[in-house]
């Protein structure tokens, strides 16, 4: 059997690009490229094989390259799209004259694409193209440094599950499937807030007993959550719900584990909070405004009501957890 070489772009040169990039470019079939702004990265990358930005000590497979040229989006098969979940629509609409209808389009991006609405559901309103979620628990390290890893690979439309069973295969990206699109997208938002729920009580208390519980508590809002939103119950089962979960509400590497941390301890005042940007802490605002419309929040989904009360009052933080598991 002849392999038919294709073109995998992604968009984005930072950590995760370049790790699942990294992985493929050991592919001799396949041609992969990062799409990058930065042209010192760039050249830093086609010349001296390292990512200087995110993987100073990392020597990069030799197979993959890096251009500033949009024109290589015309020959992608793939595009994998590996910047921030706000910047998604914006740049797909702007630059759609470049990408071919029969590329696949993948959202690596775990958040919203503008206000509520989630990206796939963006995305169909002005793009053609068969598109496909990339969702797991899944630190940039650990790819890089060959580490097997585990993704869900959700899409509305199941013809496109062979073509990514084609291009990971024998790598150590381990895969499995979902058409409920809508549940992946929202594990992949939830967890974050539910990771910093998990930091705060760490914070406090080094409890494996109180940890368990909480877990408990987060998973039922969670899966509760995405039930309520149109997605399935057995999403949660998948790689990109509790196994994403898991990883960033129990890990340190986690941005949103370490807010919840920060909070706990008392060091994250009103002033940082409104500088730095954190996936959680946007969700859970959006999240709360949301549900608020139609529901009492208090009363059904507790652990996320507490949070945005964290980020919108002064309360005391120190009762944080007598009120969570208030009946």
């Amino acid at each position: 059997m002849v392999n038919i070489q294709k073109t995998i772009v992604f968009i984005g040169s930072g950590a995760i690009s370049t790790s699942l990039g990294n992985v493929l470019a050991e592919k001799p079939e396949l041609d992969v490229v990062l799409l990058s702004i930065e042209q010192d990265v760039v050249e830093a990358i086609n010349n001296a094989h390292t990512n200087q930005k995110y993987f100073p000590n990392f020597k990069l497979h030799h197979g993959l390259r890096a251009t500033g040229d949009k024109s290589i989006l015309k020959q992608a098969d793939f595009i994998f799209l590996g910047i921030p979940s706000v910047a998604i629509v914006g740049y797909l609409s702007a630059n759609q004259s470049f990408i071919s209808q029969d590329a696949v389009l993948v959202n690596l991006a775990k958040g919203f694409g503008n206000e509520f609405d989630l990206i796939p559901d963006c995305l169909k309103s002005f793009m053609p193209n068969v598109v496909a979620m990339m969702k797991g628990p899944s630190f940039a390290r650990d790819i890089i440094n060959g580490q097997p890893t585990g993704f869900t690979i959700a899409s509305t439309d199941e013809n496109c599950f062979p073509k990514f069973i084609e291009i990971f295969r024998d790598t150590i990206i381990h895969l499995d499937y979902s058409v409920d699109v809508q549940g992946v997208e929202y594990a992949s938002i939830l967890k974050n807030i539910y990771a910093i729920v998990i930091g705060i009580v760490d914070a406090n208390f080094d409890s494996p007993n109180l940890r368990s519980l909480v877990l408990t508590k987060a998973i039922n809002e969670m899966k509760s959550l995405i039930l309520r939103f149109g997605g399935k119950s057995e999403t949660m089962f998948n790689y990109c719900g509790f196994g994403d979960f898991s990883l960033t509400a129990l890990n340190d590497l986690s941005r949103n584990r370490t807010l919840g941390l920060l909070i706990g301890k008392g060091f994250f005042t009103k002033d940082i909070s409104e500088k730095v940007v954190l996936e959680g802490r946007i969700a859970t605002n959006i999240f709360y405004e949301q549900l608020s419309k139609t529901i009492n929040v208090d009363a059904e989904y507790r652990l996320m009501a507490e949070l945005y009360g964290v980020f919108n009052s002064d309360c005391d933080i120190k009762s944080f957890v007598d009120r969570i598991l208030k009946d």
